[in-house]
């Protein structure tokens, strides 16, 4: 249990904790899109689901270790649909003015409209979508192979080109000129898409960030991201730890307990020590955030090392189990498959530990 949680994390925590025990795990034989109003309007009615979100539009804006805390707390129980739950901050949106407030920023948070992010394709330079002023707005063209959370997306805030300058546009996929050619899904069960843009004309006002200002606009939020995943990441090691722990407690075959084995009991203490060191690392790197710190190069180290920690807990818990746990089916193999896409989200791996290096060698950032 982290030590000196502030009143407020603690009764988020455990809000957190009876929320996926009363209402998330009951719904796991029911279909994502039919549970998930039930979950947002019971969420709202609980207070989680606008502890994300800004208090202008109803929220409480809750500190990173009040955050932490609810998300470790929540998926220490690996509920289903728990996407659900906390709703969505303002991202990019923070800070617009009339029509995008109304149009897209208070029915983004409220839940009635889904957003998707359309990011620059890594190597696809002639393939970026093109934004050319007109007299009567922005007329785009191109194409995007991925668009994260595009299946379901209302709107994309998407990076275009615009006098060879990256700016930043909202599109709706809804209007005249734009295909959403390709629905998928990813290993960890999200559904996104790829869209083509065909003379799609947007207004003036959806320009979110003039050309130049398009990427630092879209990742200025990415660094409470990767403490998201990481949250999630140490709540969901929480849940493998205590299901080997129940597993080595059985008995064994041959007499006296599964845990007797030397081999079980290291991978249990390597487990242990590593899932120890990651919830470490969360919360000492909440607790920076909230100091004024940015602490962007902790945010980084803390998403690589829980994606990780995760990594090797449902390994080793796979490899003691055995066999029965890489059947399709078992908790061990879906989170297996979940969590290899996790070592791409909001950065690489290699990618950011690249960053950290950068970060100390160049910049003097990050600290031990």
């Amino acid at each position: 249990m982290p030590e000196q949680l502030t009143p407020e994390a603690e009764r988020w925590r455990d809000c957190a904790d009876r929320f996926a025990l009363d209402v998330l795990l009951p719904l796991a034989d029911t279909p994502a899109a039919d549970a998930r109003p039930t979950i947002i309007e019971q969420s709202q009615a609980s207070g989680l689901y606008t502890l994300t979100q800004p208090a202008a539009f109803g929220g409480s804006a809750a500190d990173q270790l009040t955050l932490c805390a609810a998300r470790d707390a929540l998926m220490a129980r690996n509920p289903p649909h728990s996407s659900a739950v906390f709703g969505p901050g303002p991202g990019v949106l923070a800070g617009v003015d009339e029509p995008l407030r109304s149009r897209y920023l208070e029915p983004l948070l409220s839940g009635r409209l889904r957003s998707g992010f359309a990011r620059p394709d890594p190597g696809a330079a002639p393939h970026f979508p093109r934004a050319e002023p007109t007299a009567e707005g922005y007329l785009v063209n191109g194409q995007k192979s991925y668009v994260t959370g595009g299946a379901s997306a209302d709107f994309l805030n998407t990076v275009v080109q615009i006098d060879d300058k990256p700016a930043l546009l909202i599109i709706d996929t809804a209007q005249e000129g734009v295909e959403r050619e390709r629905v998928f899904q990813s290993i960890d069960g999200s559904q996104h898409a790829a869209f083509r843009f065909r003379n799609a004309l947007v207004p003036t006002t959806n320009l979110l960030a003039a050309p130049g200002a398009g990427m630092p606009k879209a990742l200025g939020q990415i660094g409470d991201t990767r403490l998201m995943i990481a949250a999630n990441c140490v709540g969901l090691s929480r849940w493998v730890y205590q299901q080997l722990c129940e597993h080595l407690d059985q008995p064994a075959r041959g007499g006296g307990q599964r845990g007797d084995d030397a081999v079980a009991r290291l991978r249990l203490g390597e487990c242990y020590v590593a899932l120890f060191a990651a919830r470490s690392m969360l919360y000492r790197t909440a607790r920076l955030a909230d100091g004024g710190d940015r602490a962007i190069n902790e945010a980084m180290a803390c998403k690589v090392f829980a994606v990780d920690t995760l990594t090797q807990l449902i390994d080793s818990g796979i490899q003691l189990i055995g066999g029965g746990a890489v059947v399709e089916d078992h908790p061990l193999a879906r989170l297996y498959r979940e969590v290899r896409s996790l070592r791409l989200a909001e950065g690489a791996t290699d990618q950011l530990l690249r960053n950290i290096a950068r970060g100390r060698l160049e910049l003097g950032k990050g600290r031990l």
